[in-house]
């Protein structure tokens, strides 16, 4: 493996850093939130952009040469996109189990401009 440019050693050591802080707020968000749709929100979140950050990382120190590395960035893909359909349908899901967590209905309102 090559030496990198100091420059990139440092982006590729801040992002790693700024992922590891984004996976340690959305696990704690998991752990010390009350409700389900509130720990749900933690992980969805904030566990991706920190996954994101590393596989980026990844791929500035990783890759062979100036072409970027098509496994992080499927990986990368997969995930923003896995994501959020799973914390859609595990809130569907709460939502059907429970059906007193759906948020009240706004009031209709008066002085419609019809």
């Amino acid at each position: 493996m090559s030496a990198l440019a100091p420059w990139l050693d440092y982006l590729a050591g801040s992002l790693v850093l700024l992922g590891a802080i984004f996976a340690l707020l959305g696990a704690l968000g998991l752990a010390r939130f009350s409700s389900f749709l509130r720990r749900l929100h933690g992980p969805t979140k904030a566990s991706t952009l920190g996954v994101g950050c590393v596989l980026i990382a990844s791929m500035l120190v990783f890759s062979p040469g100036p072409q970027a590395s098509l496994h992080e960035l499927l990986i990368t893909l997969f995930i923003f996109l896995t994501a959020p359909v799973s914390a859609h349908l595990l809130v569907k899901a709460a939502l059907q189990q429970q059906p007193e967590l759906r948020p009240a209905a706004p009031p209709a309102e008066r002085d419609s401009p019809n």
